[in-house]
């Protein structure tokens, strides 16, 4: 959970731009549940305004500009350094060192999104040996004809032995900003969208060395989501619980204060450890060698050390966890916006559990015992009456993790933009975002699944 203490991201992203903080994985127009009528059953979906476009095919990797690198093709294709383009410094920010590193870049065709945005949010996947590091920028077009500059989106690698991992504050041309993970435009309510994009991606490693981070999947997401309080109910439709590891952040209470203050704020990275375990992927004790030998679940701390963005201070930013999920053998991790549970009915169905982010007072979510003003946690299931399972981390112990959630209390909490924080004043809600970590290669159930919320 974030700190009591301080203002969440997103509630700083909302106040300035007048929308909620927006991040999704959908190729065109998705859908949103219309209220049911009572009489008729569930009304019609009808298209939300959040479109994602993603390269990760040996053809796409072929597409775009290139300067030093050279297409992977095989069973996951992707891009890697060839020759280098050339040699720059680079001076880190969190420990003051300048040093030398070849790079090279690979830049995306522009892309023209179907849904004038008021936001974007960018991720990848990749393996960054030691010696390497990566960075992704974005540069779009407004509806009024000008153009972003390169925004730097993240600065990445899976290791903090070479760079400090870390988003760029203060990005602004007066029309949009950079809050953290976020391309935001600057004044909603001005009619100002972004209508389409550019990645850039600049590859680095140590000079003279054959080294290189390997890229499977960069992708970007717009949106243009509408300011609600209330969002509409959806039917039950599936009752099933996945078999999910459950781990507690609050046993790690003071452990490693460096990495946000220790475990009482690591809900992102103990939800993210869940998931990564729940498909079969294990740290090993080399890994794990680090960790002090009398902490309990010594997964969830390198988990957190491996998701800290040095310039939020915090394990929060959502493309970091996507990113972290990644690096696992042969899984991917997807930043996305959900429209609804009947979007997670059809993930459970195909066995794929999601993490969700929200923020609430202690009185809207019955059985939590806490309020936040930002949480994730990880939806395993539903009950025959459609209410929520979930392993929540912000629990005692690991054997209190699983809850069972009202469905219509969650389902607003998590996809409402606004709502009222405890001193009685509008803060941002989520929307509706959503990890989802899946294999790389996935059963025909689950890429239906998959491609029916919009991430392919």
């Amino acid at each position: 959970m974030s700190r009591a203490s301080e203002p969440s991201r997103r509630t700083v992203l909302a106040a300035a731009i007048g929308v909620a903080a927006a991040t999704g994985a959908v190729t065109g127009p998705a859908a949103v549940a219309a209220p049911a009528d009572p009489a008729t059953g569930p009304a019609k979906e009808s298209p939300r305004p959040v479109d994602y476009r993603a390269w990760t095919t040996y053809s796409d990797w072929r597409s775009g500009g290139s300067q030093g690198v050279r297409a992977l093709a095989g069973t996951r294709p992707g891009v890697v350094i060839a020759t280098p383009a050339g040699r720059t410094d680079y001076t880190d920010p969190h420990t003051g060192k300048t040093a030398s590193w070849e790079y090279a870049t690979w830049t995306s065709p522009v892309h023209r999104l179907s849904v004038p945005s008021t936001e974007a949010v960018a991720s990848w996947n990749a393996h960054t040996p030691a010696g390497t590091w990566l960075q992704v920028e974005l540069r779009g077009t407004y509806s009024d004809g000008t153009d972003t500059p390169w925004y730097v989106m993240g600065r990445w690698a899976a290791g903090d032995q070479d760079i400090r991992r870390t988003s760029v504050d203060g990005q602004t041309d007066g029309k949009s900003n950079i809050w953290t993970d976020t391309f935001a435009i600057a004044d909603a309510a001005s009619g100002l969208r972004l209508v389409s994009y550019r990645l850039r991606l600049t590859l680095h490693r140590a000079p003279g060395t054959r080294l290189t981070p390997t890229v499977w999947r960069l992708g970007a997401m717009g949106s243009d989501i509408p300011d609600r309080f209330t969002v509409p109910a959806s039917a039950p439709g599936l009752a099933r619980e996945l078999a999910v590891p459950r781990y507690s952040q609050e046993i790690h209470k003071g452990q490693y204060p460096e990495y946000d203050n220790g475990g009482e704020a690591w809900c992102s990275p103990t939800s993210s450890q869940m998931i990564i375990e729940y498909w079969g992927r294990r740290l090993t004790p080399e890994q794990l060698s680090w960790v002090d030998p009398s902490y309990a679940d010594p997964q969830v701390c390198n988990a957190a050390r491996s998701t800290y963005d040095y310039q939020y201070q915090g394990c929060g930013n959502w493309p970091f966890n996507a990113a972290y999920a990644a690096t696992f053998k042969d899984l991917q991790g997807v930043v996305t916006r959900l429209s609804s549970l009947t979007d997670l009915e059809r993930l459970i169905a195909a066995g794929i559990p999601a993490i969700t982010s929200q923020s609430f007072l202690k009185e809207e979510l019955t059985g939590a015992g806490y309020g936040t003003s930002g949480h994730l946690m990880t939806v395993i299931g539903f009950t025959a009456a459609g209410d929520v399972i979930a392993n929540d981390p912000a629990s005692p112990d690991d054997a209190a993790v699983r809850r069972v959630y009202r469905r219509r209390e969650f389902e607003n909490i998590w996809l409402r933009t606004k709502r009222y924080n405890a001193s009685g004043k509008v803060a941002s809600g989520t929307g509706g975002v959503c990890y989802l970590y899946f294999p790389a290669h996935p059963t025909a159930q689950q890429r239906k699944a998959l491609a029916a919320v919009g991430v392919r």
